[in-house]
Formats: structure tokens, C-alpha cells, sequence
């Protein structure tokens, strides 16, 4: 029987969010009802509330949740209720040609639930990545869902969903950081930030964090960044080059994702190094650079899209890591607040006053 439940809702183009009555069908085949217990307030969210996403309003907000799951439709075999779990925007195919080839993390193919959440009037949603987890409740693809150990607090847990899972696997992953390698971060919001924690997990010697805010360098620090860049007032390349011995880093993260910062992240990187661009670019944007230098510095210009996560493989294991006492995600949870409070959380994070607000439930 389909249910009534609390959600936050963008009505329409850059207008203030509200709390809605939303109603969650029975899970149908391969779906699956999640009770959500935490939920972080992701600049993904804005660009939808803004409109910067797609013009299918009302969007259903939310989307790095963790939950339990409550019910479950026909042939889901892989979680069951009761099971805590965190959520993915990205529940792979299994049969499209990346996940044949064995390389799953750039399915081609993901998907989300067949059925659709409603207003109490009938009108359709448009969940936010296909989760739309600001709400008390969410029906996803059973797919979405990732089992990890239910000693990790959701808060945390959630985090995973999206933002921190980017930047740790844009380092982790895409960038394959290696032990002693050098590393730069361009933009330590809460991507970045993940990005040095990540390139710090995986025993980068050299960790250089680049920002125009401070507050976010000091935040960078703790998460293991061994030098930082105020970028406000120093050139990028240069410094980057500085602390490198001249030659610089082997791995750059372009977390901001606009043309100044790529083309920094592209000339701050060593010969044959790697470029990983993890910041969204709007559809606008174009970028100009020299073939030759493409082709003269060598190494490799990659985007990494959701971190090249595959939540089965990484979720678990990250949650371990952190209930080991080996990850620091608590440091990305800035404040906790109730559902009514997410038009106030997005003015803090465009401010910067947050690296994450979370809702919970």
C-alpha cells in the first residue's frame, strides 16, 4: 500500500524549497522502500533547485542518504529489510559493454526505479540522481542500495553517497595515487577535501592544497594536506612547481571544474602526469589549449566520474576503514538539521560556511 510521507520539493526555477506531503508506491519488481535516517545537502541539490540540471520540476531533493531498507519488490535478492544501507545514484546494469568487460564502474547503463513519487495531487517527481532522499522515506532501483555495517553512524555513512566518495576516488581511483607520489587539490570544498583525504589514504608523500578560502585550507590540513596554496594570491602553477621541486605534481585534482582551474591543473602537473577533472563544468563552458603541449607533456588528462566508485566494492570497504578509525569522514559532517532547514543549509554552502549540512531524520 502506497504511503505518505514528508519530502523536500523544488517547485520551480530558483524558487525556495519546500516540505511537501509525498506519496512512496509499494516497491515494485527490482525496487526497493528505503527509511532514510541521514541525508547530506550536496551543491548538487542547488544546481537542481536552480535549475542547472534539467527543467523537470518538481524535483524531489536529496541524494547522499543512508537508511534501512523497509520493503523490498520481487527478484531483489541482494538486500532485504532491515538491512542498513548507503545510497548510489549509480546501480549498475551488469550487462552493458563496460560492465561485460569487467570495468562496472562506468556502466552505461545505470538505472533507478521504474515507478514514480508523487505529490498528494497526482503530480509526478523528478528525484534528485533518481534517489530524492530529503524525505522520511524513498523508493529506489534495489540496485541503489549498498549493505555496509550498521555501526557506522548514518550521518557519516551517507557522505559516501556522493561528495566524499567523488573526491576520495578521484584520487584513489582515477588518479591511482600511489605511495610517495605528489599531489595537488585544486578547490578543498567538500569534494576537494575528500580528494586529500583520499590522496593522503593512499600514501601520497606531497599533498598540496589550493583554495581561495582559508577556512577551507585550514580544513585541508586536517585532513592531511602537507602544504597549501592560497590561491587568491599566489600563481597556482608556480607554487605547485615550487613544492615539487620544480618539475610539478604527479597527480593534479581539478575539483572546481571551470576553464582557469583545469588549465592551472593541466600546467602544474609533471611531465607524463595525470590530470583528473572531478569538478562539473556547466554546458557552457569550453576550453582552449595548445595540441602541442598536450601532446609534448605526455601522462594522461582524465574525468572521473562518481570517483570510478563501484559502490559493491568501495561502500564496505571505506566503512570499515572508518569504524577502524582510519578515515576521518566525521570531518566533513559541519552541522546536523531537520528537513525544514535545507533552504538555510544551501546558503551556507554557497557562502562556504560548511563543508556538509546533513538532515537527519
Amino acid at each position: 500500500m502506497a504511503q505518505q510521507v514528508r519530502g523536500v520539493i523544488a517547485p520551480g526555477r530558483g524558487e525556495p524549497v519546500r516540505i511537501e506531503t509525498i506519496i512512496v508506491p509499494d516497491p515494485g519488481p527490482g525496487e526497493a522502500v528505503v527509511r532514510i535516517q541521514a541525508c547530506g545537502v550536496c551543491h548538487t541539490d542547488l544546481h537542481y533547485r536552480q535549475g542547472g540540471i534539467n527543467d523537470e520540476f518538481p524535483f524531489l531533493l536529496g541524494h547522499e542518504a543512508a537508511g534501512t531498507v523497509e520493503s523490498v519488490g520481487d527478484s531483489v535478492t541482494d538486500v532485504a529489510p532491515g538491512d542498513f544501507v548507503i545510497l548510489n545514484w549509480r546501480a549498475v546494469c551488469g550487462q552493458c559493454r563496460a560492465c561485460r568487460r569487467g570495468r562496472p564502474w562506468y556502466c552505461f547503463d545505470t538505472h533507478n526505479a521504474r515507478q514514480k513519487m508523487t505529490l498528494a495531487d497526482g503530480t509526478e517527481l523528478s528525484p534528485a540522481l533518481g534517489i530524492g532522499a530529503f524525505a522520511d522515506k524513498t523508493l529506489v532501483a534495489a540496485g541503489q542500495c549498498t549493505k555496509v555495517d550498521p555501526a557506522a553512524r548514518p550521518e557519516v555513512a551517507g557522505l559516501l553517497g556522493c561528495g566524499v566518495m567523488a573526491g576520495l576516488g578521484a584520487a584513489i581511483n582515477t588518479g591511482n595515487v600511489g605511495r610517495g607520489d605528489s599531489v595537488a587539490v585544486i578547490g578543498c570544498g567538500g569534494v576537494g577535501a575528500a580528494a586529500v583525504l583520499g590522496a593522503r589514504l593512499a600514501g601520497a608523500a606531497t599533498i598540496i592544497a589550493i583554495d581561495l578560502d582559508e577556512r577551507k585550507l585550514d580544513t585541508a590540513r586536517k585532513l592531511g594536506a602537507t602544504h597549501t596554496v592560497a590561491a587568491r594570491d599566489t600563481d597556482v602553477v608556480t607554487a605547485v612547481q615550487d613544492l615539487t621541486g620544480g618539475f610539478g605534481a604527479d597527480v593534479v585534482i581539478d575539483a572546481v571544474g571551470v576553464p582557469e582551474t583545469y588549465r592551472q591543473a593541466f600546467y602544474a602537473r609533471d611531465l607524463a602526469g595525470t590530470v583528473v577533472l572531478v569538478g562539473v563544468p556547466t554546458p557552457d563552458m569550453t576550453l582552449e589549449l595548445p595540441l602541442l603541449d598536450v601532446f609534448g607533456r605526455g601522462g594522461a588528462l582524465k574525468s572521473s566520474w562518481y570517483g570510478d566508485c563501484l559502490p559493491s566494492r568501495d561502500f564496505p570497504m571505506l566503512i570499515d576503514l572508518y569504524l577502524q578509525g582510519r578515515l576521518d569522514l566525521d570531518a566533513f559532517v559541519s552541522e546536523t538539521i531537520a528537513l525544514d532547514q535545507v533552504e538555510d543549509a544551501f546558503t551556507k554552502m554557497h557562502h562556504g560556511d560548511v563543508l556538509r549540512s546533513v538532515v537527519v531524520l
